[in-house]
């Protein structure tokens, strides 16, 4: 297989020695005096949120926590949920990010399996956090984040803990101090996954994992390699002969930071937007009109998020009268976006590259990412290109064998990325973590270039009348009918057929009739018109709104419960 490759970049990258805490120490030293973040009246120069991640560090170390120990964040979006990851970091603790929203039983569950010691958490959901403490052994120390414009507090009322608190302010108070020096094989974040086995479980993400990823996205992204200077900083330099206007200048862009930072996605991007000097802007509780009013007025550069997100800022009414001409690069993750989708956001952004990316939290976050070079257009539906020094292999089902260039099956990852396996699940992770390898339960193609495309997951492929159908590309035909904006393909058991594949669809605002019958009998008439009769949609449900996970991942589980009760 030849593969094409970004004119002007190496295969592999020269990674120098060092941990996220000399990434963070090099931007300071660059940019000392440039946002880094900007929280509606709150900003930290990279100096500063240098300076105040140390202190962090050192009032945990006063707290008595030790190298090793695992900290929880249990806080929105906010300035401050990045402070305080950087000071867990710098103080050689594990982070464990943990989904603000969820319930304090299943929050306690995670605060258990992970071994957490102390945790950071936010007045909109102390109550939360109060009730899951009741009763625990471990955590011994709470820290409470004060709120931010991206993250007000709310109209809860004040809340008691069952352990000693110590507030932020108090931990910034102490004297910055160096950072504590940890190995490469130490653990950075303990990250919860329902990934390829559906039961969370926290990923041993190694420091040597995270800055590999970090540095291979953040290079992939600005055209650029690290760089280590006299006094040992890093940072990173553009390659010139690569570089397009799409590329992230580095200590010259502005961003905004919309997923969720307690996800691989959003927690990962925090250490490659502060390694190119980007600027970024904290948005809280997304609303897609103050979205775009806010890409308008700071000019901004770059623009991350899920599909999800992507089909909100569609939907919004006057979004092809507005001026998004400053931004440059779209990027989509932690779910494919459909090539609909992608055509349309290259119409409401006309001077961005549409990039799309795949990852997952057990490769610390980045596999592969569209190159951002025009001249390289990605086949419709691809996720890009494998990142430096990270194998995909497509294989059969049964783990071993490869299958040839364009052929569908499931994709297996190598590279500096891949993580060390699950905490307290040796057995799983010897099924998944193979001679190296690690088995994504993602179905795919690779075809004689290299481009990956995803086709659903191996539990997703649902079986009808002996042939494997995929999800994937019917979604793919349903979101390009002009009245549809969202749609999930599940299957339903069938006495006679093994499975059926069923659809569910919202529609676009500007398309709503009261005939959701008429709707669902044109939308399958639709794709039976472009696939096999194995592959046709055999019933369609309207619905006002898919369900989404908090990483605007569309819920399958909840759709196959209602497929099936239906």
């Amino acid at each position: 297989m030849t593969t094409i490759w970004p004119q002007g970049m190496p295969r592999t990258l020269d990674y120098p020695d060092g941990t996220i805490a000399d990434l963070l120490a090099g931007s300071a030293h660059a940019y000392p005096d440039r946002a880094a973040l900007i929280d509606g009246d709150v900003q930290l120069t990279f100096a500063e949120l240098y300076e105040r991640s140390l202190r962090v560090a050192q009032g945990l170390r006063e707290q008595g926590i030790t190298p090793g120990d695992a900290v929880a964040v249990h806080m929105p979006n906010s300035i401050w949920f990045t402070v305080a990851y950087y000071g867990i970091l710098l103080a050689g603790a594990a982070v464990v990010p943990v989904n603000p929203t969820q319930p304090p039983l299943a929050l306690r569950r995670q605060l258990d399996d992970s071994g957490a010691v102390a945790v950071f958490t936010h007045p909109s959901v102390a109550a939360q956090m109060s009730e899951a403490l009741e009763g625990s052994e471990a955590v011994r120390r709470v820290c409470l984040a004060p709120a931010t414009a991206a993250a007000p507090a709310g109209d809860r009322a004040p809340v008691g803990f069952p352990v000693p608190t110590v507030e932020f302010d108090e931990l910034m108070k102490a004297e910055a101090a160096p950072a504590t020096a940890v190995d490469g094989d130490a653990v950075a974040h303990l990250a919860f996954t329902g990934g390829t086995t559906g039961v969370p479980k926290a990923v041993r993400v190694l420091h040597h994992n995270l800055f590999s990823n970090v540095l291979q996205v953040a290079c992939w992204r600005s055209a650029a390699l690290p760089h280590t200077d006299e006094q040992g900083h890093i940072t990173l330099r553009h390659v010139a002969e690569a570089r397009t206007p799409h590329h992230i200048p580095i200590g010259a862009a502005t961003g905004i930071s919309i997923a969720p930072l307690f996800h691989g996605m959003g927690m990962v991007s925090q250490s490659i937007f502060v390694v190119a000097g980007l600027t970024v802007v904290v948005f809280g509780r997304f609303d897609a009109v103050r979205y775009l009013d806010t890409i308008e007025r700071l000019g901004v550069h770059a623009v991350t998020g899920s599909p999800a997100l992507c089909h909100a800022v569609l939907a919004v009414p006057d979004v092809r009268e507005r001026d998004l001409a400053c931004v440059r690069l779209v990027s989509s993750g932690s779910a494919p976006i459909n090539p609909a989708a992608a055509a349309e956001l290259a119409e409401v952004f006309p001077n961005a590259v549409v990039s799309d990316g795949y990852g997952l939290t057990e490769a610390t976050m980045g596999v592969s990412i569209s190159p951002l070079d025009r001249s390289m257009p990605r086949p419709e539906g691809s996720t890009g290109l494998a990142l430096f020094d990270t194998e995909i292999e497509i294989r059969e089902m049964d783990g071993v064998t490869p299958v040839a260039p364009g052929r569908k099956g499931e994709v297996w990852v190598r590279g500096p990325q891949v993580t060390a396996g699950y905490l307290g699940h040796p057995e799983l992770t010897a099924v998944q973590y193979v001679d190296g390898w690690l088995r994504t339960g993602d179905l795919g193609t690779i075809d004689e270039q290299g481009w990956l495309s995803l086709v659903g997951r191996a539990k997703d492929m649902l079986i009808y009348k002996g042939y494997n159908v995929y999800p994937g590309p019917l979604e793919n035909i349903l979101r390009e009918h002009p009245a549809v904006a969202q749609a999930s393909v599940v299957g339903r058991p069938h006495p006679e057929h093994g499975e059926i594949p069923v659809a569910f669809v919202s529609v676009k605002a500007e398309a709503e009739t009261p005939d959701r019958a008429a709707i669902a009998e044109e939308l399958m008439a639709y794709v039976a018109a472009r696939v096999a009769p194995y592959q046709r949609i055999r019933d369609l449900v309207v619905v006002d709104e898919l369900p989404l996970s908090a990483t605007g991942k569309i819920l399958k589980t909840e759709l196959r419960r209602r497929a099936t009760d239906s």
